[in-house]
């Protein structure tokens, strides 16, 4: 048996999947808790990795492994190999200004042409500038700049600062992916190449790739589907040989763990919403609604996300003073269109769209449609509205969609099911419970390892047959044009 492992470090936790690379059969697995807030130092998520493989049982008999890791996030490393400051995580939003400079400066079609996406204020180009206008000290240390990903991937070769290392601080040996480098808005899915004029436009410094010739910035050096970054050393209780793949954003993970083809649209419920496609050729939205991210398999995955997701629930049932069962229960119970109330769940401000200082709005109460029911119905309406209203968007851009593949934590609750095949015009697939982001990393260990992608079946947990509702999204889409108010 050759054993691979996945990783996946999110925003919450860092988990480790290890899997029989020739059935994909899951032998062991372990997990780890991250620290909260948008803004983390790096070393916590290292900590987390190593607790996660322990938990996992060790590394001792496993060939491969791959990390995907949270989009967009920013680490900027000194030429000591010190991370600068904290990094700043893909929700945090204090770089909604810089994101309007920049696309002042270059101009929103302009973007979308280069790099396939527009800014907002997840994305890494804005927390440079961020960083460019509100730490000038801090700006002027930054020798190289990483995703979160490739920081992860670099550690675990052995590399990072002279006291914590065994190879220390060499910044040439950062790598990333494509699909992780493809939500920079300094990397074009088109061209397969950075956009070095975009990227010091961001930071206000040159940049040059890893590995090559000139003075600047280093940027990690974008790695292929089967590539691998190299072969760990051994630390930190990290053996020896262990081939180590590219890595992937997390999205990106997700649909090569579900194996994803084109004519699937995944809906993923977790700490964010989204919605993505995998297709041949890229996607150019000068709108900045889907962004044109490439995928981890040579392939690209048009993309929506939103800020509010499976939150909203766990806010409103809260409120309500349920458990998740009891809260499935009450919406349920209530009749679609949650008896005229809306809730526009913005209730962390909003990416998609792009309304970083946004709140959320509840409208159409009345004194009978005000009932325990109805609020927990138009939670779940208001969510999934959000996200079917990403899905229309990302097929406007000529994707073709068959099947809705829904995951998440959600995705088990009886009543977003059941939403879901009334929002969604196509039938829904609810695959069986896993770590679908890890799985992905895992088939890449495989692939980087065997020379040929792994396949391995996809086992549901159900599916439904769509029973369209238009007047939810349609009075969704009513509230939602009511407007909302920013935050104090």
């Amino acid at each position: 048996m050759s054993l691979v492992a996945g990783v996946d470090s999110s925003t919450q936790s860092c988990k480790v999947v290890i899997r029989d690379l020739s059935t994909g059969e899951l032998v062991r697995q372990g997990t780890a808790k991250h620290p909260e807030g948008t803004e983390v130092a790096p070393d916590a998520w290292w900590s987390a990795l190593l607790s996660a493989i322990e938990a996992a049982g060790g590394l001792d008999d496993v060939s491969a492994i791959s990390i995907a890791g949270q989009q967009h996030g920013m680490v900027a490393l000194d030429a000591d190999g010190e991370v600068v400051r904290d990094a700043l995580l893909w929700n945090d939003t204090r770089s909604a200004p810089a994101a309007r400079d920049l696309i002042a400066e270059v101009g929103a079609d302009e973007y979308a042409s280069r790099t396939g996406t527009v800014p907002v204020a997840s994305f890494t180009a804005t927390k440079l500038r961020w960083l460019r206008d509100a730490e000038p000290e801090n700006a002027a240390r930054v020798a190289a700049v990483a995703l979160p990903h490739d920081w992860l991937t670099w550690r675990l070769l052995g590399y990072g600062t002279r006291a914590s290392s065994a190879l220390g601080p060499d910044l040439d040996e950062l790598v990333t992916d494509r699909s992780d480098a493809s939500g920079t808005s300094y990397w074009s899915p088109a061209h397969e190449a950075y956009d070095l004029e975009l990227f010091e436009r961001a930071l206000g410094r040159p940049g040059r790739v890893a590995g090559g010739d000139g003075d600047g910035v280093v940027l990690p050096r974008v790695l292929g589907p089967a590539d691998a970054a190299g072969t760990t050393v051994a630390h930190s209780g990290i053996p020896e040989g262990i081939v180590v793949g590219a890595g992937a954003g997390d999205n990106a993970g997700a649909a090569l763990g579900l194996d994803a083809t084109v004519g699937d649209l995944v809906i993923s419920i977790g700490t964010s919403g989204t919605a993505f496609a995998v297709t041949d050729s890229s996607v150019t939205d000068p709108t900045g609604t889907v962004a044109g991210f490439a995928d981890a398999a040579g392939g690209f995955l048009p993309l929506v996300a939103t800020l509010n997701a499976a939150r909203v629930l766990a806010s409103i049932g809260a409120l309500l003073g349920v458990d998740h069962d009891e809260f499935a229960r009450l919406a349920l119970a209530a009749e679609p269109g949650s008896g005229g109330l809306s809730l526009v769940p913005y209730f962390e401000g909003e990416r998609t769209p792009d309304l970083p200082e946004a709140t959320a709005t509840l409208s159409g109460l009345t004194l009978a449609s005000t009932t325990r029911e109805n609020l927990a119905r138009a939670a779940v309406e208001g969510m999934l509205s959000a996200l079917a209203d990403g899905g229309a968007a990302v097929r406007a851009q000529g994707v073709e969609v068959h099947r809705v593949l829904l995951i998440g934590g959600a995705a088990l609750n009886p009543a977003v099911q059941t939403v879901a095949a009334q929002v969604f015009d196509v039938p829904v697939v609810v695959p069986a419970p896993g770590e679908y982001v890890a799985d992905g990393a895992a088939r890449q260990a495989g692939w980087a390892l065997s020379g040929s992608r792994p396949r391995w079946e996809l086992s549901t947990r159900a599916s439904f047959a769509p029973e369209p509702r238009p007047e939810i999204g349609a009075r969704y889409r009513e509230a939602q044009a009511l407007g909302s108010l920013p935050r104090p």
